[in-house]
């Protein structure tokens, strides 16, 4: 099969075995499910929903962990968990889009597809991991990325995601922003899909962000998964809240019905990295009605503004904050979605320490870590920690293990 290679992951999580045994075999991949084609059964409490999909592909590595997060700055008594994290699921295929694909790949599957398309930004996690899933799956890849209109008519480079895309040979088309807004993303994948048929290919259109009503069950299935975790534990752990970055939609509809329908019952906030709350509640709502759940967007998420300067735009303090948090807790997060719903969610506390004091937060990370490859100049001077090492001309020779030269 073209394009497979080991998954990478560097991760250290004692008691993992442990748990998975314990989980239901639809909550988790081994890495011997790597790549398989599954039937799908839903949650008891989503079999009402309509259409269930009928296969999934294995490709996140999951459960996710969760663990305590030290956040600096929390009001009194709150303790703040992370899903540690989703950006765990695989290191080409990390995040929280990898979830949605292994619903939208085994559509395309089963549609005998030979080409997948789909449309971000010019750094979109989505389209990377939409490019490593294709790949893997012996699927041609066709991306339709956003960039500046200075930009969209010279090479793109090879930072971050799109060093990824184009390692695994995903053929990018460039867009302006202005053309993007003008036309707009159906339009744009329409026209590219029937120029690959008329080519004879057979293309598969997955929509930005893998958010559709298909990809929604991907995180319905992570409520689960979350459930199944908790359950597990010891301590009787329950979550008042869940708080997690929105920036096309998907992951909220998904996470919020799931929390609503099941036995999470945590109230979920989402922080939107783009657009604004009143969008995404319509936009959330037709993902809902898409899947017959029969209740309201406003019901079941609280969707706060977290865009700050525009979205994949960051303000120097929202910069500060990704580094002092790397610093302080260990935890990296991107800078385009978690790093902005950590802010806002600290913001937030601030504002109104009263409305957190004593609850017990769940906050997930959605991966994208590869963003942060398109910071490095304006990060820069937040670094430090360097100096030329000084050695005595007097120390004596002594090889150690290789001499790397």
């Amino acid at each position: 099969m073209r394009g497979v290679s080991t998954l990478s992951r560097v991760t250290l999580e004692l008691g993992r075995s442990t748990r998975r045994r314990r989980m239901s075999a639809t909550s988790v991949h081994s890495m011997a499910d790597f790549l398989s084609k599954n039937p799908y059964s839903p949650p008891s409490w989503a079999s009402h929903l309509r259409p269930i999909p009928s296969h999934t592909f294995s490709l996140a590595q999951v459960p996710t962990p969760i663990h305590r997060w030290n956040l600096p700055g929390l009001p009194n008594g709150t303790e703040l968990w992370i899903k540690q994290r989703d950006d765990f699921t695989g290191m080409e295929l990390s995040g929280n889009k990898v979830r949605k694909l292994e619903f939208l790949m085994a559509e395309a599957v089963d549609q005998q597809a030979d080409t997948v398309i789909t449309m971000g930004g010019i750094q979109s996690n989505h389209c990377r991991a939409t490019a490593v899933a294709s790949n893997y799956l012996n699927l041609n890849t066709h991306l339709i990325l956003r960039t500046s209109k200075l930009l969209a008519d010279e090479d793109p480079g090879l930072i971050g995601n799109l060093l990824v895309e184009r390692l695994v040979g995903a053929n990018v088309h460039l867009i302006s922003k202005e053309e993007y807004s003008s036309i707009g993303s159906v339009a744009l994948t329409n026209a590219l899909k029937e120029k690959l048929e008329k080519e004879g290919k057979k293309p598969y259109v997955i929509p930005v962000g893998g958010s559709n009503s298909l990809g929604t069950w991907g995180y319905i299935e992570a409520a689960r998964e979350i459930e199944e975790q908790l359950k597990s534990r010891n301590d009787g752990l329950k979550f008042d809240d869940i708080v997690v970055a929105c920036g096309s939609g998907g992951t909220i509809a998904g996470i919020s019905l799931g929390s609503w329908l099941g036995a999470l019952k945590a109230k979920v906030h989402a922080f939107s990295v783009c657009d604004n709350p009143d969008y995404f509640y319509d936009f959330v709502q037709g993902l809902l009605d898409g899947l017959q759940a029969g209740v309201k967007a406003r019901d079941i998420v609280s969707i706060h503004n977290a865009k700050g300067k525009g979205y994949a735009m960051n303000t120097s303090e929202e910069l500060k904050f990704v580094k002092e948090v790397a610093n302080s807790t260990g935890v990296i997060l991107d800078p385009v979605y978690s790093g902005k719903a950590a802010y806002g969610l600290i913001n937030e506390m601030t504002k109104d320490p009263k409305n957190w004091e004593g609850k017990k937060i769940l906050f997930i990370h959605t991966g994208g870590l590869l963003g942060l490859y398109d910071k490095v100049d304006e990060m820069a001077s937040l670094m430090g920690n360097w100096c030329r090492m000084d050695v005595e001309e007097s120390v004596p020779r002594k090889d150690g293990v290789g001499k790397m030269f």
